[in-house]
């Protein structure tokens, strides 16, 4: 991290990160402005008078919290093994972990359906948490474990003195210290568990199981595609996301700048 003291020096880096967020900004702007378009607040309304509407919120908002709850349990346990843990071979396991990063989901759909249902989890939540959860925990465990590592030894050596054994370090040390990369963790699990399609669209089949990601279908069909409420229904899905990030993100930025590979 570098520190920029002169005035023309933050002048400078402040409008070199305005020019770099607007590309990402632009989309933003077109996706509200064209979810106001033609009846304007009505494409709201329409969205959210959607049979199920509410039904679908609820949904997401469990599987999103399932996801959250393994991806950060299972996370935190590993990257403390990963960092802090004399295991032998754990770079071999680290690295194995890792390549987990180069599956893409569509290639794993067919091996997932047949487990689904030979487990009896097909239709149901868990048949979504499941794969969502696996699918993060590498990324995930990758950030915690530079956290982790930035972490002096000499503090669990410490606790070891003291008569902690690795189940309390674990406790009452990387669980209050991991706060900032357990909010970066939580906002990158939250988008990809909100926002994925393929999964529910595949495993979840019954009507009261879809999630409000697949709200936009009943707005496309065969003799229409009316694409302001398209539009309006991305922009009540992203909320939850926005409020999540404003919320955690003095955590968020403080994490991921300590969790970023060195």
């Amino acid at each position: 991290m570098f520190e920029v003291r002169t005035w023309r020096g933050r002048t400078a880096l402040q409008v070199l990160a305005t020019v770099l967020v607007l590309p990402f900004l632009f989309p933003l702007v077109v996706m509200v402005k064209g979810s106001l378009a033609g009846q304007g607040l009505r494409n709201f309304t329409a969205v959210l008078a959607v049979p199920g509407f509410a039904r679908f919120f609820v949904n997401s908002v469990v599987i999103a919290a399932g996801v959250i709850v393994l991806v950060y349990v299972v996370t935190t346990m590993a990257a403390f093994g990963f960092a802090k843990l004399h295991i032998r071979f754990r770079e071999i396991y680290f690295w194995l972990l890792l390549a987990c990063l180069t599956l893409p989901e569509v290639v794993l759909l067919t091996p997932l359906f047949v487990t689904a249902v030979r487990l009896g989890l097909y239709d149901t939540y868990w048949a979504v948490i499941l794969p969502l959860a696996a699918l993060q925990v590498p990324f995930a465990v990758l950030l915690t474990r530079n956290f982790l590592s930035g972490l002096p030894d000499e503090l669990f050596e410490a606790a070891r003195v003291d008569g902690a054994n690795s189940m309390r370090g674990f406790r009452y040390l990387v669980i209050p210290l991991t706060r900032p990369i357990a909010a970066a963790v939580i906002i990158f699990t939250l988008i990809a568990a909100w926002n994925d399609y393929l999964m529910p669209l595949v495993f979840l089949q019954t009507p009261d199981m879809q999630t409000i990601t697949l709200v936009p279908q009943f707005f496309v069909g065969e003799f229409s595609n009316d694409q302001t409420k398209i539009l309006a229904s991305a922009v009540i899905t992203a909320i939850p996301e926005v409020v999540a990030y404003l919320s955690l993100q003095r955590l968020f930025e403080r994490g991921l700048s300590a969790g970023a590979i060195k």
